[in-house]
């Protein structure tokens, strides 16, 4: 009788969280719409939408009944992330100005699916059972997940520097932090610490970012009211435009945001 609760309780989180991950894999639309309008991807930046295509494909595998039984929800809603992130990267390839940012895009493409494909290949024929597979595959994916939760730092470093939220779409951050909190009580029922432990990390995280919106927002108001006064406002910045720079260009880029250069 408990163990028939617990494995509902399980189906219900996985699929509020299977609905949070479509809305944090879809968050960035506004961005390619952007970008098919320009036909130009400007400043922006590939690698948070290859990092995520990453760590989808190796939850898929992560996922698969003959690596890590009974996980159809983490199955389905990584499948649809890789189907939105090659759509994303597409777009990007397309419209993408210079050579040589579509080879260094088609390289990394290259090295995800033949390291993907070689992790497979190996766990599935080296490792008789599901449990060996669990462990091999899930610390990889431990890994990934946990690095993409932390792709913000850069970002959060920024905000603390600039004391300006622009760099962290609010909306980005409250559902991260609601999808890794929902995918941190998924692995709790019933305990699988390759998925609480990068989840929870991701909360942690996410906690740190509405934290940063609670202490910049008033001095955000004021530097965005002083913009707006000046010629040249355009706005919020996108936030793969800010992992994408370096530092000293993410300062430089925001300066001039600031004097309406």
């Amino acid at each position: 009788m408990v163990h028939a609760q617990l494995n509902l309780i399980r189906k219900i989180v996985g699929i509020l969280g299977n609905f949070i991950s479509l809305c944090l894999f879809l968050s960035p639309t506004p961005t390619f719409v952007h970008i098919v309008k320009k036909k130009s991807v400007e400043k922006y930046s590939p690698m948070p939408y290859l990092a995520t295509l990453l760590n989808c494909l190796v939850r898929a595998l992560y996922g698969l009944p003959m690596v890590h039984p009974d996980s159809t929800l983490l199955v389905t809603i990584s499948g649809i992330g890789i189907v939105v992130e090659i759509v994303f990267l597409t777009i990007f390839f397309v419209f993408c100005d210079r050579q040589q940012h579509r080879l260094v895009i088609s390289a990394v493409l290259t090295v995800q699916a033949v390291f993907v494909a070689t992790l497979a290949v190996l766990v599935l024929t080296l490792e008789h059972t599901t449990e060996q597979r669990t462990i091999s595959v899930g610390i990889v994916s431990c890994v990934f997940n946990a690095m993409m939760y932390a792709s913000p730092l850069s970002v959060m470093k920024m905000v603390i520097k600039t004391k300006s939220l622009e760099f962290m779409p609010f909306l980005l951050s409250v559902v991260g932090f609601i999808n890794a909190g929902v995918w941190t009580i998924y692995g709790f029922v019933p305990f699988d610490p390759f998925l609480a432990i990068p989840n929870g990390i991701g909360c942690v995280f996410g906690l740190v970012q509405l934290i940063l919106y609670g202490t910049y927002y008033k001095s955000t108001k004021g530097i965005m009211a002083e913009r707006k006064k000046r010629r040249g406002y355009v706005g919020e910045v996108g936030l793969s435009i800010v992992i994408g720079q370096t530092e000293p260009e993410n300062i430089a880029y925001f300066n001039k945001r600031v004097n309406g250069v």
